[in-house]
C-alpha cells in the first residue's frame, strides 16, 4: 500500500525528549501523529511537533484514561498507541501495512520485547510480552485502569509477525521504584473495588508467577538479567496483595 495509512499514531508523554524522535520515525506509515502531553518540562513538545505530530497539552489523568482521551483526538479509526519508550520493527512495520487495507480482525497484538539490565529478554515476562496496541476505536477501547492498563475488545483479536521494541532507558533504582508506586496504585483499586485477600494468595502468587515465567517459559534462558525481571516481578505480586491487606485492616489505632 503506498503512501500515508489511513492510521493515526498516538503516544502520550510527559518529559520523554531523549526517546520520542526515534518512536515516531519507526512508524513512518502512520497517516498522522497525535501526541497528548503531561506537563513536560524538557523539549518534548517541541520535538513532537519537529516531527510532524499533532500536539494536545492534557492534564495527567492516569494511564487508562489518557490513553482513551488520546484515541479520541485521532482523526482516524484505526489507531497504534506506542510508549515513547518503544520502537516499531521494520518487520512489524511490514505486518501493518499489509493488513490495513482489510483489517480481519478488530484489533491486533504486537510481540513486545523487552530490555533489561543491558540484555534484551528472550524468554520469561520478558518476551512475547503480548500487548494489544492497534485496534479500531469503534470497536475497542483503553480499559479506566491507572496503571497496568489494557485494551478491552469487542471483537477478534489477531497477532501480527514482528517485535515492538521496548527500550527503557530506567535505571534499576528507578524500575524497582515504578513497581512500587505500581502495586500502590493496583491495592488502591482493588480495595476501592471490595476485593479482599487471604493469606494462602499472598503467599502463593509470586511463588506461581515465579515459577510460571523463570521455569515454564524458560526465563532461566536470559541468564542474570532474566532472573532479576522475574524475581521483581513476583515481588510485586506480593506487594500488590500485602498492600491490599494492609488498607482492609486500616490505620493502627
Amino acid at each position: 500500500m503506498s503512501g500515508p495509512l489511513p492510521l493515526s499514531l498516538c503516544v502520550i508523554t510527559q518529559d520523554a525528549a531523549a526517546q520520542l524522535a526515534e518512536c515516531l520515525a519507526s512508524a513512518p506509515f502512520a497517516g498522522e501523529i497525535v501526541v497528548v502531553d503531561s506537563g513536560s518540562r524538557d523539549d518534548t513538545v517541541e520535538i513532537a511537533r519537529r516531527c510532524g505530530a499533532r500536539v494536545i497539552e492534557h492534564d495527567w489523568q492516569g494511564f487508562g484514561a489518557q490513553k482513551n482521551f488520546a484515541v479520541a483526538q485521532a482523526a482516524n479509526d484505526w489507531v497504534l498507541c506506542l510508549d515513547a519508550d518503544e520502537r516499531v520493527t521494520p518487520e512489524l512495520a511490514a505486518s501493518i501495512v499489509a493488513v490495513m487495507p482489510a483489517p480481519a480482525a478488530a484489533a491486533y497484538a504486537l510481540a513486545r520485547r523487552n530490555r533489561f539490565l543491558g540484555r534484551w529478554l528472550r524468554h520469561g515476562e520478558g518476551y512475547p510480552d503480548w500487548n494489544t496496541r492497534l485496534f479500531d476505536r469503534r470497536r475497542a477501547r483503553w480499559s479506566d485502569d491507572a496503571v497496568h492498563e489494557h485494551v478491552v475488545v469487542d471483537g477478534d483479536t489477531a497477532r501480527l509477525a514482528g517485535d515492538l521494541l521496548h527500550l527503557s532507558a530506567e535505571s534499576l533504582d528507578a524500575y524497582v521504584a515504578k513497581q512500587n508506586r505500581y502495586t500502590t496504585l493496583q491495592a488502591e483499586a482493588m480495595h476501592a473495588r471490595g476485593e479482599r485477600v487471604g493469606v494462602v494468595r499472598l503467599v502463593l502468587s509470586p511463588l506461581v508467577r515465579f515459577v510460571r515465567f523463570y521455569v515454564v517459559r524458560l526465563g532461566f534462558l536470559d541468564g542474570a538479567a532474566g532472573f532479576a525481571h522475574i524475581a521483581i516481578g513476583s515481588f510485586a505480586s506480593f506487594l500488590k496483595y500485602a498492600k491490599l491487606r494492609a488498607l482492609a485492616a486500616g490505620p493502627i489505632r
